[in-house]
């Protein structure tokens, strides 16, 4: 694995181990928004040596850094995503789980309008909009 130079810079003053820089890559380069299990099992496949404790150890140093989000998509674990270069928010299927992100403007707005209102210099929304995709909508009206 080529080694990364988004890695090396946003860890500095971090050892930056083969384990930490897999995991890191797999955070950057993946698709999805993986929950600590899913990425231990992306992990594992690539180095079966690599622990369940080294993910969690690592994955607490990738968001105190900044390098990850973590995300609560309504479910009671988090979600992992690298640090979007462009601010956007996510729909979560409550029926399968499927997350897509999107973009608004009307967040941006409703940033603008809330922060002039409260006068609060808002940096950011954390925006999730829960129900159900056109497939489970299909299915629940089957049933």
């Amino acid at each position: 694995m080529a080694k990364s130079k988004t890695a090396r810079t946003a860890l500095t003053g971090q050892r930056l181990t083969a384990q930490r820089r897999l995991l890191f890559d797999l955070l950057r380069k993946g698709k999805g928004h993986p929950d600590v299990d899913e990425l231990y099992r992306q992990a594992k496949q690539l180095d079966p040596r690599i622990s369940l404790s080294t993910v969690y150890r690592n994955l607490r140093l990738f968001k105190k850094l900044g390098l990850v989000e973590e995300l609560h998509l309504e479910e009671e674990h988090h979600h992992y995503e690298s640090r979007p270069t462009t601010e956007h928010y996510h729909l979560v299927c409550r029926g399968c789980g499927q997350v897509v992100e999107f973009r608004s403007p009307h967040v941006d707005k409703l940033k603008q309008e809330v922060g002039q209102e409260h006068r609060y210099a808002i940096l950011g929304a954390d925006v999730s909009l829960v129900g159900y995709c056109p497939r489970c909508q299909a299915n629940r009206q089957k049933v």
